[in-house]
């Protein structure tokens, strides 16, 4: 999806005042792009009834074609459970890794959605309607669009 903001324009050139004013308000379109990080409590999940579990993930898939067919999600994956989990770390050139996360929560990254959409409201109400919001939270952040992590 697109959207509109306002983007500066250079106000240097032999222009006149008016027109630079003008210039100043011309119009580009740009896309907003969100990650939803998706914590849930594995015990809680563990907990569930193999009947609830199955239903919660249908729900989930259900409510991520629900967004890619508006263009509004780009990605989207569950994670494998936290005991999966390699933390990498690179100290003094030498590269350690340790089983596990990086740290030990009651809540753990349990998946993530990656949303385009026009801004943070939008990304919240998506985030909201997430089913498995109703077991854990979701941290919603935007990408920066100008370079590698």
């Amino acid at each position: 999806m697109k959207y509109l903001s306002y983007r500066p324009v250079d106000s240097m050139t032999s222009q006149t005042t008016i027109r630079c004013q003008r210039c100043l308000n011309q119009i580009e379109e740009h896309a907003m792009k969100y990650l939803c990080l998706v914590y849930v409590e594995e015990e809680i999940l563990h907990a569930m009834p193999q009947s609830e579990r199955i239903s919660l993930s249908n729900e989930s898939m259900a409510y991520c074609d629900e967004l890619q067919k508006n263009g509004q999600l780009i990605g989207a994956s569950p994670l494998h459970p936290v005991e999966t989990a390699t933390t990498v770390r690179v100290r003094g050139g030498k590269v350690s890794t340790t089983d596990g996360p990086f740290a030990e929560t009651k809540e753990q990254l349990g998946g993530y959605l990656l949303i385009d959409v026009r801004d943070l409201n939008d990304a919240v109400r998506i985030a909201s309607k997430f089913p498995a919001a109703q077991f854990g939270s979701i941290e919603v952040r935007p990408l920066k669009e100008d370079g590698c992590a």
